[in-house]
Order: structure tokens, then C-alpha cells, then sequence
């Protein structure tokens, strides 16, 4: 079958005006966004603009109710849950906490979907495994239960089962949330060293701005749904655009001020 979508050159994923509606909830308005292939990609925004939302749409775990999403220019997001099965397998998705199987191993968490996906028997499974653990610096926990690892560590093994299938891009929803800096920062050099080393194609969701202008070839900005700023990160340092410095610099709106109602501890008396 011809396709009639091809993707522009170096472009992997593409959504092209896509809405979604949660009952009410407006989460994304008329999105079109194009990622290319072999860059690390940011999403930054306040909560509720949308960004775990969109990273969902792109391995069709949700549907538009509006609009096209196209991975290698195949459209993608009408497909049976049969076929998308085959495309999912260049997905690797690191999930916020982790996900980890409580009741198994490291290796045998890094192992699942393995033995989920392909034909191999459990010894080439725990194999492949600690390939991964080593990659990730955490050779030697493969018999360690998640209950027995700290925080950081628990991001590292998700990364290494995200990684096990070798995926063409990986997903990252908040990989440093609840990690201190350091902790976080090795998180941030090993994104970096998938990308080298791995070729892989990143989209990150993050809060984190010391991991944004870290890893991100390009930021994405959302806000009601829709895209308001995509920039290299050097332009997010200087932008005078006041929704976008509020949120680089952590400022609180003023409205959001406002809203609280304040009372100063002197009124009243």
C-alpha cells in the first residue's frame, strides 16, 4: 500500500492537530507538533497543560478524539490494538514511578519484556538484562529485590527495562521527580549517553529546568493544550515572553496570587 503521509526528512513522530477531552477538560487543543529523529526533545509546563497526556498519544496508549498521529509517516493512531503491538516495540516509556514489579529481581523486572516480546529462553533473557544494568551503572543488583534499592537506583533499572527491546525512541514522563540533584543528574548523563551511544530519540516531559537545558536539543512549551514556544534551550534563558520566564524562573502568577486571598497578618486586628 502507497503511503500517503510521508514523513518530511528526519522527522520520526508527528501529531497533526490533535484534541483531546477528559469529560469538560479541554487537555489538548488543535496540537501539531514534529519530532525528529535522533534528538532529545523537552516538554515543559505547568501541571495540567497536557504534557503526560501527549506522550501517551504519541504510543497511541490514548486516542485523539481529533487529529492524525504518524510515527515513520504511518499514520498510527486508528490502528488495532494488534498492529499496534509491532509498533510499540520501538517504544521504550519511562513511566513517572517507575512501574518496577515488586515481586520480582532487578534483572527480572529489566528481563519482562523480554520474555513479553520476543522468543528467547529466561537464561538469554537475564543476559540481555545485565547488558542493560551495566549500561545504566548498576551491574551487581541483578538479584536485588526494588524494596531493597534506593530511588535513584529504581529509575536506573526502569531506564534499563525501558532500553531492553533496543527502541528506536524513548519517553521520559518526570525521570528526576523525587530525586536530589545529584541523584538526578545521573539520570540527566544517562539520557545523554542513550542518545550517543544508542542513537536513541528522546521526548522528555519534565518540570526540571537544570534537566531541560541539560539534555534538550529543543524545548517545547505547552499551555492550555496548545504549543506556545519551541526553541533551542539558549532562547528559553533570554525570552522576555512572561509566561515563559514565570515558569523558567518559578515565579507564581500574580492571578494565582490574587486568588489565594492573602490575608496580611496585621488586618483584622
Amino acid at each position: 500500500m502507497v503511503n500517503t503521509n510521508p514523513a518530511q526528512d528526519g522527522e520520526i513522530i508527528e501529531l497533526r492537530g490533535v484534541s483531546k477531552r477528559f469529560g469538560a477538560l479541554l487537555v489538548l487543543d488543535n496540537l501539531t507538533l514534529s519530532l525528529r529523529k535522533g534528538e532529545t526533545t523537552v516538554v515543559i509546563g505547568e501541571s495540567g497543560v497536557g504534557k503526560s497526556v501527549l506522550l501517551k498519544h504519541i504510543v497511541a496508549l490514548l486516542r485523539p478524539d481529533k487529529g492524525e498521529v504518524y510515527f515513520h509517516g504511518r499514520r498510527i493512531d486508528h490502528l488495532p490494538e494488534r498492529e499496534l503491538a509491532e509498533v510499540r516495540r520501538h517504544f521504550g516509556f519511562l513511566f513517572q514511578m517507575g512501574a518496577l514489579f515488586d515481586s520480582m529481581t532487578v534483572v527480572q523486572n529489566v528481563a519482562f519484556p523480554l520474555m513479553q516480546h520476543k522468543r528467547c529462553t529466561p537464561a538469554e533473557a537475564a543476559e540481555t538484562a545485565t547488558e542493560m544494568l551495566r549500561l545504566v551503572g548498576l551491574d551487581g543488583l541483578q538479584s536485588r529485590r526494588t524494596g531493597e534499592i534506593s530511588g535513584g537506583q529504581k529509575k536506573r533499572v526502569a531506564l534499563a527495562r525501558a532500553i531492553v527491546l533496543n527502541p528506536e525512541v524513548v519517553l521520559y514522563d518526570e525521570p528526576t521527580t523525587g530525586l536530589d540533584p545529584v541523584r538526578a543528574d545521573v539520570i540527566n548523563e544517562l539520557i545523554l549517553k542513550l542518545k550517543r551511544e544508542l542513537r536513541v530519540t528522546g521526548v522528555v516531559v519534565t518540570h526540571d529546568m537544570t534537566s531541560a537545558f541539560k539534555v534538550a536539543d529543543r524545548i517545547v512549551m505547552l499551555q492550555k493544550g496548545r504549543v506556545i514556544a519551541d526553541e533551542p534551550p539558549a532562547w528559553y534563558r533570554t525570552s522576555t515572553d512572561g509566561r515563559v520566564r514565570r515558569f523558567v524562573d518559578g515565579r507564581a502568577d500574580p492571578e494565582d496570587l490574587a486568588a489565594l486571598a492573602l490575608e496580611s497578618p496585621t488586618e483584622g486586628k
